[in-house]
């Protein structure tokens, strides 16, 4: 995805990532892997399940997906300020 035009607002940001997690809590496709969201949260993966779990557990948490989306800019949601 592209970067925002200008940076957002920490409203419009809690905002993105609040919508984005709401879809995927409802089921939406990932914009992101399941590997990759293994490899990112691998540490606390380790730390709940244990080394040998960690390579076929899943992150659940849709907010933390989320913000991981909105961090890499793959979240096709922006917001229209209208500049006046």
């Amino acid at each position: 995805m592209v970067e925002p035009a200008r940076q957002h607002t920490r409203f419009e940001r809690a905002r993105i990532i609040g919508a984005r997690a709401l879809q995927i809590g409802m089921g939406a496709p990932l914009n992101v892997s399941e590997d990759i969201l293994r490899e990112a949260f691998k540490d606390e993966l380790i730390s709940l399940f244990g080394v040998e779990e960690a390579n076929v557990r899943f992150v659940l948490d849709p907010l933390k997906i989320a913000l991981y989306e909105y961090e890499n800019n793959l979240i096709p949601i922006d917001v229209d300020p209208h500049d006046d």
